[in-house]
């Protein structure tokens, strides 16, 4: 369970997230994070937040950011407000390490979507990229569809697939939560 001062971290990717505001002491308002990108990371599957707004505020290094399709690079001092529905992604592309203010509204579950990430990649279940394989995204990108979705394959395409593949992936033993992640 997130909780400030929690620092979760993706080891194959290198970014670490320091929960300062979780769900709890804000009322579900609002989720603060400091999160730090390692130098020469790779770009992230573009996403979007169907619910939320994503306040940032570089306070270290420089990040690329690829927002709607077009790319821009944030240095120290510089804000970006990503909106719900807008896809984006965003990493740290220059030869040092990076760190942002990163705050999510409303809350949402998103510490546990990030918790889980994170958790996968700390017990050695992620890929080479840092990501879950197939089967484990499906289970997650299903549970944690309210507040976070891949901007492809299309959202017909996503539900049917997921759809179907879902409930098999479950069957097999992966979960959207594990408890052991949370603590």
């Amino acid at each position: 369970m997130a909780y400030p001062s929690k620092i979760v971290t993706n080891p194959i990717t290198g970014q670490s997230i320091k929960f300062i505001q979780t769900s709890r002491d804000t009322q579900g308002l609002l989720l603060e994070m400091e999160s730090t990108y390692q130098p020469h990371s790779t770009e992230p599957m573009p996403h979007f937040h169907p619910q939320q707004e994503e306040h940032f505020k570089v306070l270290s290094g420089s990040v690329s950011v690829r927002l709607n399709g077009d790319l821009k690079v944030l240095n120290a001092g510089d804000t970006l407000t990503i909106f719900p529905n807008q896809v984006h992604s965003m990493w740290n592309h220059s030869k040092e390490k990076t760190v942002l203010n990163w705050q999510v509204r409303p809350a949402l579950d998103t510490e546990y979507f990030l918790e889980m990430g994170m958790g996968l990649a700390q017990a050695g279940k992620v890929k080479a990229d840092g990501m879950p394989n197939l089967l484990q995204s499906v289970v997650l990108v299903t549970r944690f569809k309210n507040v976070y979705r891949l901007a492809k394959p299309g959202p017909i395409v996503q539900k049917i697939v997921f759809s179907i593949l879902a409930p098999f992936a479950r069957l097999i033993g992966y979960r959207a939560i594990y408890r052991e992640y949370l603590d």
